[in-house]
């Protein structure tokens, strides 16, 4: 099989290669194509690929090209890990949000509405290039905003687009760590969009256990959501949200912490990778190496400043080692053998949330076959809950309207109905300073 990976000059590609690397079965992915628009990127990320093949007879084959249409033909997936803007982007979204006192963080609030207004166009021009040039390929959507950006793709592709992410994955995995559960046996009841769900219920074998994990408090505070959040507010609110909700339910902590920071998460990670990318140019660097090194540094300072706020103190090792290459391997293999698993996905709703349409793309648990995958019912999401659903959703889809029609106002009005913009008069300045430090936000008229 082939798979053509976009944004293949991206620094984490090494983890989805990594696990390729592991699938010696029949049916596996045999060759990879790297596509990106920096020649240079796909250089390194290809000397780091090679040393990682280094002694595995049977490797997939790995080519780099900056030619869309030649990285997509034949392809049997697609993996999308752009990032339009690279991390000087994502470090000007959260300068332009702090300034305005409002936080910036690449997929929450101002932050990821600006990340979404210029990736929405190319995303969906990389969709209709799909459907055009390799039709019966499936796109495993790793762009953020990942919901967002799936509920574009969809409109062109429809179910043969699935976004994936590691969170939900991660959270699942340190639950049923803390309660001496196997995490490949149990079932994660989770519910929500992209960076916004809440852990309902673990199940093993047909009994919930988390009940008995909020019921104690010494248990509760042992990992990192029970650190992030408070024992006292998981209780009350009877479920275990997504890391990201501390964004929400700690909103005026997080804004300054970010504002006190030496620097923004974007900006750290611009100047970190940077140095990769430079140190690259030596011919007789040691790609790997080099990139281990920082990856570890990526991942240990990984949602920093949240964790800072909230006094959870570093990072636990198990949680140093990613995820996302996982769900996308177990995902590919799943649709290409027939291998019925469940995984937490982006997906069509299809009815399963009551209170949004058929075609708004949600997360939660999807069954996976040969023929894509399939969401599984859900209960109802409580108020407060549903609330907070609706209005990022409609944020969304405001974000979608105003990609399509190129309306400044209708952008003003995404920002302005966003929960964590608190002024319309923000959010039209908000416009004004994205649109003055993004050439791709030109279109905004």
């Amino acid at each position: 099989m082939k798979l053509t990976i976009l944004g293949g000059g991206g620094f984490r590609v090494p983890l989805v290669y990594g696990a390729l690397l592991g699938d010696h079965a029949e049916g596996r992915v045999t060759r990879v194509v790297l596509h990106d628009l920096d020649a240079g990127r796909l250089s390194a990320v290809t000397r780091v690929l090679a040393e990682q093949a280094a002694g595995v007879p049977d490797a997939p084959a790995v080519s780099a090209t900056t030619d869309l249409d030649e990285a997509l033909t034949g392809a049997d997936f697609v993996f999308s890990a752009i990032r339009v803007g690279g991390l000087e982007g994502r470090a000007n979204d959260e300068k332009v949000a702090l300034d305005e006192g409002v936080l910036g963080q690449e997929t929450v609030g101002a932050g990821g509405i600006a990340y979404g207004l210029r990736t929405v166009p190319v995303a969906e021009d990389i969709a209709r290039r799909v459907a055009r040039v390799a039709p019966d390929a499936w796109v495993i959507n790793f762009t953020n905003p990942a919901g967002l950006v799936t509920e574009a793709m969809s409109r062109h592709l429809g179910d043969r687009v699935i976004g994936i992410c590691d969170s939900p994955v991660g959270l699942g995995r340190r639950i049923a760590r803390v309660l001496g559960a196997d995490p490949g046996e149990a079932w994660i009841d989770y519910v929500g969009l992209n960076h916004l769900g809440w852990v309902r219920g673990l199940r093993v074998n047909g009994r919930d256990e988390l009940p008995r994990l909020l019921a104690d408090p010494d248990l509760l505070g042992s990992f990192e959501e029970g650190k992030l959040f408070g024992t006292d507010w998981l209780q009350s609110l009877g479920a275990i949200p997504n890391e990201y909700l501390h964004y929400y339910y700690f909103n005026r902590e997080a804004v300054r912490a970010y504002s006190e920071a030496e620097k923004t998460r974007g900006a750290f990670l611009r100047d970190q990778q940077a140095g990769f990318y430079d140190e690259m140019k030596r011919p007789d660097a040691a790609a790997l190496t080099a990139w281990d090194r920082t990856r570890a540094e990526r991942e240990a300072t990984y949602m920093a400043e949240a964790r800072e706020t909230a006094g959870a103190g570093e990072r636990d090792a198990d949680d140093l080692s990613g995820g996302y290459e996982k769900v996308a391997l177990a995902l590919m293999r799943a649709i290409a053998r027939d291998e019925r698993t469940t995984l937490i996905l982006n997906v069509r709703n299809r009815g399963t949330l009551s209170v949004l349409d058929a075609e708004a793309v949600i997360e939660v648990p999807c069954l996976v076959d040969a023929n894509g995958a399939h969401p599984v019912t859900v209960d109802p999401l409580p108020d407060h809950a549903s609330g907070l659903v609706c209005s990022v959703k409609a944020v969304e889809r405001e974000v979608l309207a105003a990609a399509e029609s190129g309306s400044r106002t209708t952008a003003v009005k995404a920002f302005a109905l966003h929960p964590l913009v608190d002024s319309v008069n923000v959010a039209r300045r908000l416009v004004d300073g994205y649109t003055a430090v993004h050439p791709g936000l030109a279109y905004l008229k």
